[in-house]
């Protein structure tokens, strides 16, 4: 049986991480608060921004925006892998990096694959396995629109001038503080809607033309959906620490009541034994 002191020293130890975690927890809980206000705005604006352009491509005829649904064979991908930059968040960061691996097995087991990583706790474990084209860490302590619409310009330019033939996004998507619900999804090339010409029912006025707004909506509309898979991910995260901070929390209050418990038992004990060592003293003492 462990000693009185060795079990105060670890109720002190647990009692000091108990601390940590509902810290971080309150943390967290602040931080998500923002990123959740952030994605629930923006989400119906980039849903919107593509509702646009399935609508506005229907209506065209020619060869505007080939350059962004170009097909063909595909040699050659990049994944962007979202994560953040610090652990501590449950299986925020492993779901991600496990679903990314399993591409580069399955999916992609025979063609060349590039990363661009964003978060340091991906690019620390992927680029030991593969070729990573940038580490775009610092996006994630700093997720405006300026910064991340620097990083979706180049992975677009990418594409157009055909160094890369698919480009996919691999994140947490934000449903709620205990929900994470991993996303691979499709950035370029884009699919326009071009069959169905007839399915939409919105009449617009254009000024300029349809082929000169299209050739600008598409770019921006591809902005729009890489900040928002960041703010997702952003907002995952904190959902997810918190999460995680608070199941730490409760274990450890856990885990300090089983302690204590144990304590009062080796007390017991201790001061049982040191009663029968004066009892039988006394009596030797009589005898």
């Amino acid at each position: 049986m462990a000693t009185l002191k060795e079990i105060r020293n670890r109720i002190a130890s647990v009692n000091s991480t108990m601390q940590i975690t509902s810290a971080m927890m309150m943390v967290s809980s602040s931080k998500l608060k923002r990123a959740q206000d952030a994605i629930q705005k923006l989400r119906p604006y980039s849903e919107k921004m593509q509702e646009l352009l399935s609508n506005v491509s229907s209506t065209l005829d020619g060869e505007t925006g080939e350059e962004y649904k170009r097909t063909g064979e595909i040699k050659k991908v990049l994944l962007v892998v979202i994560t953040s930059n610090r652990g501590l968040a449950g299986a925020f960061n492993s779901t991600v990096i496990k679903a990314v691996k399993g591409l580069l097995e399955g999916k992609y087991k025979n063609t060349q694959v590039d990363l661009l990583t964003v978060g340091k706790k991906s690019y620390d474990i992927l680029s030991k396995i593969t070729s990573v084209y940038k580490n775009c860490s610092s996006l994630w302590d700093a997720p405006t629109y300026e910064n991340a619409s620097e990083i979706s310009a180049d992975i677009i330019e990418k594409f157009t001038s055909g160094e890369y033939d698919k480009v996919e996004l691999v994140y947490n998507r934000f449903k709620n503080v205990i929900v994470q619900i991993l996303q691979v999804e499709q950035f370029l090339p884009i699919e326009l809607n071009t069959e169905n010409k007839t399915t939409t029912n919105t009449d617009y006025i254009f000024e300029p033309s349809k082929e000169e707004i299209l050739t600008q909506l598409i770019p921006t509309t591809l902005k729009t959906q890489f900040f928002k898979a960041i703010l997702d991910s952003n907002a995952a995260e904190h959902g997810a620490r918190m999460s995680a901070m608070q199941s730490a929390t409760d274990n450890a209050k856990n885990l300090k009541q089983e302690l204590i418990i144990s304590y009062n038992k080796a007390r017991q004990a201790s001061i049982t034994n040191e009663l029968i060592e004066i009892v039988s003293g006394a009596q030797a003492l009589d005898n």
